[in-house]
């Protein structure tokens, strides 16, 4: 029986990928090092603010990390100002979301943003469509570690394995595994199909339509 859907942010819910690349490359610019391609985003992203700076600022010029404090800084300070910033939601999104609550799913969101950013950017994006959101905290380890997974199941009311988490990258995978959830990779995201299956995904998907079948299936049994 699932009673919980408990679903990643970045590449799974929404596509943040120009937001995240257009605000590390004005950064670049501002301390005069290389900006790097759109598409290099999806490798330096899923595992925190901090992980994504690292990675760039390495790419860009800069491998032993002397701008690396004042770049966070200014990457949260940039994002929780406007996390809105081109980002838009995957299609089918809505439709899915949707059709769960009215199955009396509760829905969750575990994102590695910075926890302010993560509910600012799902309640303009979703409304009141989520009963509970958590991001990156000091409370809270980043992903990988189960903590923020855990904690929404707690507050939803069901045990880790009556919920599914889904997400787009090794980091989810590895995260819904250790919370003891039965995870759920989706391809339209940042990451490929091959990530997924190594790092133990229980399912891959193609499209949000089939995350409806994988519930019906699991409640089913």
């Amino acid at each position: 029986m699932i009673k919980a859907c408990i679903f990643d942010l970045d590449g799974t819910l929404a596509d943040t990928l120009e937001s995240m690349a257009a605000v590390a490359n004005e950064l670049m610019d501002e301390i005069g090092l290389e900006r790097q391609p759109v598409d290099h985003f999806r490798y330096y992203c899923g595992e925190g603010a901090n992980m994504l700076v690292r990675r760039c600022l390495k790419d860009a010029g800069d491998p032993q990390l002397m701008h690396y404090e004042e770049v966070c800084r200014k990457y949260r300070e940039r994002f929780n100002a406007d996390p809105l910033y081109k980002v838009r939601i995957y299609q089918g999104i809505p439709e899915l979301l949707d059709r769960l609550k009215k199955q009396g799913t509760a829905l969750a969101v575990c994102s590695n943003k910075p926890h302010d950013a993560a509910v600012k950017v799902v309640g303009e994006l979703f409304g009141s469509t989520f009963d509970f959101v958590i991001g990156q905290s000091e409370e809270i380890r980043r992903k990988p570690a189960p903590d923020g997974p855990l904690k929404a199941a707690e507050v939803l009311g069901a045990k880790p394995e009556e919920c599914l988490y889904i997400g787009d990258t090794k980091t989810d995978m590895q995260t819904g595994n250790a919370a003891g959830m039965h995870t759920v990779g989706v391809l339209w995201g940042f990451r490929d199909r091959q990530e997924l299956q190594e790092n133990g995904a229980g399912v891959i998907i193609e499209n949000p339509k089939e995350l409806l079948k994988i519930y019906e299936e699991y409640n089913n049994d």
